[in-house]
């Protein structure tokens, strides 16, 4: 136990230094420290201490089970019109949230079933599919979502709407944001720093949801007027319409849309210099595109954001490069905001503010100030008490103790951590924890001495009796705190990384640095009693 050679007693130096090193740029400015030729890792703040703006944002859960329908009535008019021979079929009808249409020929009722039977799947162990099919009247098909299908599309389109929203954000090129998902349907928005959230609301109430739609040019004036659109078209809203209706009437089928989108950029427009955003298509698209606009030319075609037509222009020439532009009353921040909408994908489903905070600077100073005071106060006291209490072995104890504060936050910049106030917290509870090792080693060195062992056979016996107490009392300790990493979020994550770093960095500088330090001690005193 107290055999250290030269190479353990360096390696040891070496570990802790390193991590000591990596815990001084958070201390510095960041104007010092961008000045660096390599950008050191930082301590990052949370919302409580940085200051910045939270979102509380809540799914349109509705707006999921519409979109599937209408995916799903899309799915089976192309698959029964695709396959040979082709299986002639009513209109569907969307009404009371399921699919139904009547198979015109009585003896394809069975291969329309054959067909359908592959859109539906089953959902995970429930031993139910996110479909019903049933056959009414002998050849009308009612397709009826299942509750269990409907959950498994909204978990789906929560975490991507979650992924959608962690890219935008980046796009703002804010530092350390925290995007969880609460519940079944909300998702919590953190970003330190950023103390106007009303670019960030705009930005993240955005669908993005990108289409090209040919226009319905038989559509009456009455029919626009009562919104009774022809059959295969639909009524939208089109607020620059040059006509001065505020509604536009365009086909169901959509020509491309911004899933085939490679990238989106601001820029200006050539002929009057007005913001406008610039969009490419990938192969795909760019090539569909083509084609559509060589079939059609002359025709009017939609621009659809968001199920709101921006501009409705003639197709004019076939347009072969795979790029677009799209033009509407933009400024510069509003393109720029649509651009990276669409660069970062669609929202699979709409999503409302339903609480909003924003923390100031000044608040968030006060609880640093306030956090390191309470940091302050207690290494003191606890430096104080070993002191006091050990001699010598409180002096080692100690300096584990202050070293551990720095490896503890070096390994929070190792890692790109953000410390939050509970984060704090966990920190000063580790510092107690770490000092309950050194107790439970001086106290079992104490009771060997009494037993009559010498120095070397009580130390030897303290450190291996004691080490085991510690790894064991620790373990538990460690296991509530990966219950609270994984189940907990926000500030009670944050609580669990500093105190899982804490009870590893701890364990360490109080058990084998300062075994390190009393072995080193022996050696060269060889004393025949101690003092603690």
């Amino acid at each position: 136990m107290l055999d250290f050679p030269r190479w353990k007693v360096v390696g040891i130096w070496l570990i802790l230094a390193a991590l000591c090193a990596l815990a001084v740029p958070s201390f510095l400015p960041e104007r010092v420290t961008n000045g660096w030729p390599v950008k050191p890792p930082r301590i990052n703040l949370g919302l409580d201490l940085a200051g910045g703006s939270y979102l509380l944002l809540e799914a349109d859960t509705q707006d999921v089970v519409e979109t599937r329908l209408e995916s799903m009535r899309e799915q089976v008019s192309l698959e029964m019109r695709r396959q040979d021979p082709r299986i002639a079929i009513g209109d569907i009808s969307t009404r009371g949230g399921r699919l139904s249409f009547m198979v015109r020929d009585a003896a394809q009722v069975d291969a329309a079933r054959q067909r359908l039977l592959p859109m539906t799947s089953g959902v995970g162990m429930t031993g139910q599919r996110d479909w019903d099919i049933a056959v009414v009247d002998g050849s009308r098909f009612v397709l009826t979502p299942t509750s269990a299908g409907i959950t498994q599309a909204i978990d789906t389109a929560m975490g991507d709407a979650t992924e959608v929203v962690r890219r935008r954000i980046d796009e703002l090129g804010t530092r350390e944001p925290t995007i969880v998902r609460q519940g079944a349907s909300r998702i919590v928005v953190q970003v330190p720093g950023l103390q106007n959230p009303q670019a960030l609301k705009d930005l993240l109430g955005k669908t993005a949801k990108l289409e090209f739609k040919l226009v319905d040019t038989t559509a009456s004036p009455q029919q626009l007027a009562s919104k009774q659109a022809p059959i295969g078209s639909q009524i939208l809203a089109y607020p620059g319409n040059p006509m001065g209706v505020p509604l536009i009437a365009v086909k169901r089928q959509v020509i491309i849309s911004g899933d085939q989108l490679t990238d989106a950029r601001q820029e200006f427009s050539q002929q009057d210099n007005q913001p406008q955003v610039a969009i490419t298509f990938n192969g795909e698209g760019g090539r569909r595109f083509a084609r559509v606009t060589q079939e059609n030319t002359g025709k009017p075609f939609a621009i659809i954001l968001d199920n709101q037509v921006i501009s409705a222009p003639n197709i004019n020439e076939p347009i072969l490069g795979g790029r677009a532009q799209i033009s509407g009353s933009f400024t510069v921040d509003s393109a720029n905001q649509l651009a990276i909408a669409l660069r970062s994908g669609k929202l699979p489903v709409d999503l409302k503010v339903v609480e909003e905070s924003t923390v100031g600077p000044d608040l968030g100073e006060e609880s640093i100030r306030a956090g390191i005071l309470a940091s302050a106060v207690a290494v003191a006291l606890v430096i104080a008490f070993m002191l006091v209490t050990y001699g010598r072995f409180g002096v080692y104890a100690n300096l584990a103790v202050v070293i551990n504060v720095f490896v503890i936050l070096g390994v929070l910049s190792l890692i790109n951590g953000t410390l939050t106030l509970p984060g704090i917290a966990g920190f000063i509870l580790t510092i107690g924890t770490a000092v309950d090792c050194n107790v439970l080693i001086n106290e079992r060195i104490r009771e060997e001495r009494h037993r009559g062992r010498s120095v070397v056979q009580a130390v030897e016996l303290g450190y291996q009796e004691a080490s085991r107490t510690i790894f064991e009392a620790n373990m538990t300790h460690a296991i509530s705190g990966i219950i609270m990493f994984v189940l907990g979020s926000g500030p009670v994550k944050g609580f669990a990384v500093v105190l899982l770093i804490g009870i590893a960095t701890s364990v360490f500088t109080a058990v084998t640095f300062t075994r390190m330090l009393v072995a080193g001690w022996l050696r060269r005193a060889k004393p025949k009693t101690i003092n603690i």
